[in-house]
């Protein structure tokens, strides 16, 4: 084929002329390391998921072994550098800016340097394309001079559309680097043939190498063999200048074409790869050799002899530092990459990887420490060197202000990261580090959005199907529901029934087994899907499309079962009629269940709280309306939807209570014993428990002698309406209860608090005005006998008697605990306090036995809240007293801290203190009264 003329070299915005640094690594030959002591292997070499291990510690591998399988569809092929044993599979630090460790294989070489077989593919040109791309990415080639993006994966792109240009990219921009110069000198043909696979590959129309006009000698070689082959293979020199190199760049060098924004170039029907790259494809397809060496460049005024060398991916970088003299006095900073775009290395452990075409060790005049950064003076030569034609001063602001949403509308995302902004910045500020910032925020929130979305899904998905299975179990127990409330309806004698036909049988068993078929594909699906979901999420490309087949074929099954329920022929039922129940009946039974919950809830709410007197006279109320509601379903003909049962005995407000007394006791008993079961040799708690045994023997004994005298059957009066007045009297009556409660718990808490005083006091006045205001009104008359005056008094006064004799006992325990407490320190308050015990027991047993006789004369008690009144007037203002006591001594204080020389403050001071002493011995005084009583 005859020689086509050079392309046409075009320019592109920007860029900058840095000292190159280039001849220091080519005044030596390629270098060949020796094996190092161990190689280290990191499974993500490439962009995209890492490599999953295929290995275990302790194998032994031939050089050339795949020890690691692609891990999804952006992922790549790990094999073995030389042949040895697998010493580790563990976190080891990783050439990466963030300095992080990673999972790597730890690899001992034997010193054998056995090979694999090796298999190549001859006939790659009469097989698929498909299959050419499988057996490149099985032999783990990538692309070698950027972010290391799997070969087959960008080849696969390059089908979208049509191609014009096949770009080889060996312009080599960056300073110090000369790893592809050598590559071109030393493996000419190999490159020229790999070329000619790749073309085969992606058939585009034209194909350039583009390199720049430093490299003469490379030049040279190139032109002679292309020459010499007759190929129609074109060489570009592009002048140079940084960054040539760049794959946007160079296709506008090229071609005068830009890669739209967000797009690729195989969007425009351009595709780049680099030299490397494409001499790793041809030793892949000739000689079956998977990707397990580069051309590396060691170079940097800290080496004696810096040159380019081919080296095994592994290898430490101290290693190859070794190899090439490194001058430690004289290394200030260790660069992995170019000046320009590279990244420093925190050690020299870390492994040479496919991506690694240059190692920089430079002395400080080499790389000085940047200058301080200073405030951007927007000269605008950053926007002059972009060649991306970015506005970098704009970015900057809003990299700085974190508005990320404006920064990815001046095309963030563009950016290549070449350095050329910060290279020119007179203020010195570095500008790229914050682009990269604001680059890696962007990606970690579009990260979270994408996992929200999918958990959103996930959500919803549980959801719906959380609520089609309660729908179908509700429909189920409806219609299970319906079936047993049919009646069994008197059927007229008939002649003998025909015989059914043998077929129906088989006919409602093939229609059930249809349907639970049908039920158990559809979990099969629910299954199958998920997977599929986990496996896309993952991007692993052999379970998509396996579990994808299986859902479509799932899916049919379904359709056909579903067909086939359908079509089934509906079982023959009989028809019955049922009554049916009128509207007004309906709404009474619904009545009558909203009655009886708020009975039972109301009725354990007292089992918790048995002294509440709003509570029980909730139950009073729900149980009347309970009954109302009960007689008026039954007028609506509520009983004939339902077989005739036995009318259940009214119980007698006596017979209730003594049930909820047999509940109430039974509940403190249990609760007394489960306490017992944990201190069992406690004799307090067993007092208690025998206490509540006899408590609850008596209550039991009352319900069953008013279960054998049942009050007589007489019908049910309806309870007549309250009147409004006695209704908010009611409520007043329960507002100003709650409302005492609330602040006697908090006096308990503070009993020092005169405010909290004040309104306890105003709270009770407001109660008693509330109870005398219900009393004044007209009672609700019921069919029931009307209680007595008299009754409701002795009632009221048992019921007194019975909180007092609470109040006592609880008293005594504290002052048995208060003396026991008192003779284990042997305390001068021993004798006091063995009194005040003697006189609450003798109270509290006196209480006890007036509860027991069940007397208590309407005389005394009111003497006794006489005197309770009495006492609690004076405790008031005796608090109030050695509160005023106490105020005065603090003020005294603070006037003598101010003046610590006037005398008549220190006598005024030590007499208030005195008056305080008095005053709060007065309190105290009345306290233990208050306690004993």
């Amino acid at each position: 084929m005859a020689k086509q003329s050079n392309p046409p070299v075009y320019a592109f915005h920007g860029g900058i002329h840095p000292p190159e640094n280039k001849a220091q690594s080519l005044a030596l030959p390629l270098g060949k390391p020796s094996l190092p002591s161990e190689l280290v292997l990191p499974l993500g070499q490439h962009i995209g998921q890492a490599s999953r291990p295929l290995i275990n510690v302790g194998d032994r591998v031939q050089k050339g072994q795949a020890i690691a399988i692609n891990n999804g569809f952006l992922s790549s092929f790990l094999h073995a550098p030389t042949s040895g044993q697998i010493s580790a599979i563990e976190s080891r630090p990783v050439a990466h800016p963030s300095g992080l460790s990673d999972m790597c294989i730890i690899l001992t070489p034997d010193q054998a340097d056995e090979w694999i077989e090796l298999e190549p593919l001859e006939n790659w040109r009469d097989i698929s394309k498909t299959d050419v791309l499988t057996f490149l990415a099985e032999k783990g080639i990538i692309g070698m001079g950027g972010a290391g993006f799997p070969t087959q994966v960008k080849l696969q792109g390059a089908h979208k559309h049509p191609l014009t240009h096949f770009i080889i990219n060996a312009a080599e921009c960056e300073p110090y680097i000369t790893a592809d110069d050598m590559l071109i000198r030393e493996k000419t043909l190999e490159l020229i043939l790999g070329i000619e696979i790749l073309q085969h590959l992606v058939e585009a129309k034209h194909v350039v190498i583009g390199i720049e006009d430093n490299k003469p000698t490379a030049i040279a070689a190139l032109e002679k063999l292309l020459k010499e082959r007759q190929s129609s293979i074109q060489v570009a020199v592009v002048p140079t200048k940084y960054p040539s190199g760049g794959e946007k760049q160079l296709i506008q060098l090229l071609t005068e074409k830009e890669v739209p924004s967000g797009q690729y170039p195989a969007d425009i029907g351009i595709l780049c790869q680099n030299v490397g790259t494409c001499v790793a494809v041809y030793e892949a397809i000739k000689h079956g050799r998977p990707l397990i060496s580069r051309f590396t460049t060691l170079t940097g005024d800290a080496l004696k002899a810096p040159q380019n060398v081919e080296v095994l991916l592994g290898t430490p970088i101290s290693h190859l530092l070794d190899y090439a003299d490194l001058q430690d006095k004289k290394l200030t900073r260790l660069v992995m990459g170019g000046p320009m775009m590279g990244f420093t290395l925190d050690s020299s452990d870390v492994p040479v990887v496919k991506t690694t075409n240059c190692v920089l060790a430079a002395t400080k005049k080499e790389l000085p420490q940047p200058a301080p950064e200073q405030a951007c003076i927007r000269c605008g030569m950053c926007e002059q060197a972009c060649p991306a034609s970015l506005l970098p001063q704009q970015l900057l602001w809003f990299a700085k202000s974190q508005e990320h949403e404006k920064a990815e509308h001046y095309n963030l995302f563009d950016c290549i990261e070449c350095g050329a902004c910060s290279y020119v910045c007179p203020s010195s500020i570095p500008l790229v580090q914050y682009y990269r910032h604001s680059k890696s925020e962007i990606r970690e929130a579009r990260e979270a959005a994408v996992k929200s979305d999918i958990a959103k899904q996930r959500f919803e998905a549980r959801k719906a199907r959380q609520e089609a299975e309660a729908a179908e179990k509700e429909a189920k127990r409806l219609a299970r529901q319906s079936a047993s409330a049919k009646p069994a309806a008197k059927k007229p004698a008939k002649p003998a029934p025909e015989a059914p036909t043998p077929a129906a049988p088989a006919v409602d068993e093939a229609a059930k087994k249809a349907k639970i078929d049908l039920a158990i594909t559809k979990a099969k699906l629910k299954k199958l899907e998920k997977a599929l979901l986990e496996a896309q999420e993952k991007e692993h490309t052999e379970e998509i499309s396996a579990l994808q087949t299986q859902v479509d074929e799932t899916k049919k099954d379904i359709s056909e079962l579903e067909t086939k329920v359908a079509s089934a022929p509906a079982a023959p039922t009989k028809k019955a009629t049922a009554p049916v129940m009128s509207d007004e009946a309906k709404k009474a039974k619904v009545d009558v269940a909203l009655a009886s919950t708020k009975l039972k809830k109301a009725e354990k709410q007292l089992a918790e709280d048995p002294d509440n007197a709003e509570l029980k006279a909730k139950v009073s109320g729900f149980s009347a309306d309970l009954k109302i509601a009960q007689e008026a379903f039954e007028k609506l003909g509520g009983n004939d939807t339902k077989p005739a049962t036995v009318a259940k005995p009214v119980l007698s407000d006596e017979a209730k209570k003594a049930k909820v007394d047999v509940a109430l006791a039974s509940t403190k008993l249990k609760k007394i014993q489960k306490q017992l079961a944990d201190d069992a040799d406690n004799e307090a708690l067993k007092t208690k428990a025998a206490d509540f045994e006899k408590a609850l023997k008596e209550a039991e004994a009352r319900l069953s002698s008013l279960d054998n005298n049942p009050a007589p059957d007489t019908p049910p009066a309806k309870k007549p309406a309250m009147s409004d007045d006695y209704k908010k009297a009611k409520v007043d009556v329960a507002l100003a209860s709650t409302k005492l409660k609330k602040i006697q718990k908090q006096l308990a808490e503070d009993p020092q608090n005169s405010e909290l005083q004040g309104k306890a006091v105003e709270f009770e006045k407001t109660l008693k005005d509330a109870e005398a205001q219900l009393a004044a009104l007209d009672v609700p008359v019921t069919a029931e006998p009307a209680k007595s005056k008299a009754q409701a008094t002795d009632e009221d006064a048992t019921r007194k008697l019975k909180i007092d004799a609470a109040i006592a006992k609880a008293s005594l325990k504290k002052a048995e605990k208060a003396l026991l407490k008192a003779k284990e320190l042997n305390s001068e308050d021993t004798s006091s306090l063995q009194q005040q015990v003697e006189k609450a027991k003798a109270h509290a047993n006196e209480l006890e036995q007036a509860l027991q006789n069940g007397t208590a004369s309407a005389q005394p008690e009111a003497q006794a809240n006489e005197q309770s009144a009495e006492f609690k007037e004076r405790l008031k203002k005796q608090k109030v007293a050695a509160a005023l006591a106490k105020a005065q001594v603090n003020k005294l204080k603070r006037l003598l801290a101010a003046d610590p020389e006037v005398e008549s403050l220190q006598q005024e001071l030590a007499a208030a203190e005195k008056t305080q002493q008095d005053e709060e011995a007065k309190l105290e005084q009345l306290t233990n009264t208050q306690e004993n009583r």
